[in-house]
């Protein structure tokens, strides 16, 4: 079992940075791939950002490729989601994911998830 805990969200203008955590308990965090996903008002879920259980494999979504890096600290059992030059179109909840997924950008493949972090992005 891991349960995650994201925190670091809030309100920021457009064009500033917020640096997302998400804290794993367990002794299986380090053998497991971990995801970002977001979801707008109104919106579906969607994939932003993968990291694989080593640190390697990095995949993002298109609209925040330049913007967004993931991190992880596996001494830590945390992994990081750090977002510059934010846009209003960031505007979302963010969830932390951690399964050991086939397709890295579908949500079912994940086993785990935390109960999200609102990130408000102000123009």
């Amino acid at each position: 079992q891991v349960q995650l805990d994201e925190s670091g969200g809030g309100l920021v203008q457009a064009g500033g940075s917020l640096r997302l955590s998400c804290a794993a308990s367990g002794r299986t965090f380090s053998s497991n791939a971990m995801g970002w996903f977001r979801q707008a008002p109104g919106k579906e879920r969607e994939f932003v950002a993968y990291i694989g259980w080593s640190g390697g494999g990095h995949y993002y979504t298109d609209s925040v490729k330049g913007r967004f890096t993931i991190s992880r600290d596996n001494a830590k059992n945390t992994v990081y989601l750090q977002m510059n030059s934010l846009k209003p179109e960031d505007t979302a909840v963010y969830y932390c994911a951690a399964g050991r997924p086939r397709w890295v950008y579908v949500q079912n493949e994940y086993d785990y998830w935390g109960q999200g972090t609102q990130v408000t992005v102000s123009s």
